[in-house]
């Protein structure tokens, strides 16, 4: 009767209230979503740049280190030949050798005394002339010097490659789990945005659907008054 479409026109009304506050709420869940997929879409590409910059960085410090740990060693292994050949007292032989060659590029770029550099300077241009034997002990002094200086300097730079990969490696780690991490949070919104947008569907023609109802049963309604 007439009372019944009384009750059925306002638990209408009351499901229109609801299903519109439900469509509002799922709208703004949606661009929740779509703002929320493009911002972690835009820090994992600033995380796959910066692995891919620290790459790049990486790889020219290990070419730059690989370079100057080789002269280091080149370097010590003259200096060593040079203080075996005075040892030895075959200093006139060594002097022809390249390692002699390399030795009097060392004696110029060296951090040497004024007093030392010319004495080092002397032995390799002149070799060991007559009477020069007392002074070998004092050139050996100055190589083995040089040698602890430069073995000292190459385990630094050594210590401070490894430490900047071990860096290295931990920044990559932190970034490919960022990176997953990222990429899942991306994953999973985009499924919870497209069921969302579904709901959406779904919720609007359920207005459309009970607003028309409720105008029939309303001019029903009127139509029995």
């Amino acid at each position: 009767g007439k009372g019944d479409l009384e009750a059925s026109i306002a638990a209408a009304e009351d499901k229109v209230v609801a299903d519109q506050s439900s469509l509002e709420a799922a709208v703004a869940m949606e661009a929740q979503l779509e703002k929320d997929i493009e911002s972690a879409k835009d820090r994992r590409e600033e995380a796959e740049a910066a692995v891919s910059e620290a790459e790049a960085l990486r790889e020219k410090e290990a070419k730059a280190f690989a370079k100057e740990s080789a002269e280091y060693k080149t370097n010590i292994a003259a200096v060593g030949k040079a203080i075996t050949a005075l040892e030895k007292g075959a200093s006139a032989g060594f002097l022809q050798t390249t390692s002699a060659a390399k030795l009097r590029q060392l004696s110029i770029d060296a951090d040497l005394s004024p007093a030392d550099r010319d004495t080092l300077t002397s032995f390799l241009t002149d070799g060991e002339a007559d009477g020069y034997a007392p002074q070998s002990g004092q050139i050996i002094g100055i190589l083995t010097q040089m040698k602890e200086t430069m073995q000292k300097e190459l385990e630094e730079a050594t210590a401070t490659e490894e430490a900047a990969v071990k860096n290295h490696e931990e920044m990559l780690a932190a970034r490919t789990k960022e990176i997953e991490s990222l990429g899942a949070a991306i994953e999973a919104k985009t499924e919870r945005s497209g069921k969302v947008g579904l709901e959406i569907v779904e919720l609007e023609e359920e207005v459309e659907d009970t607003t028309k109802a409720l105008a029939d049963d309303k001019k029903f309604l009127a139509d029995l008054d």
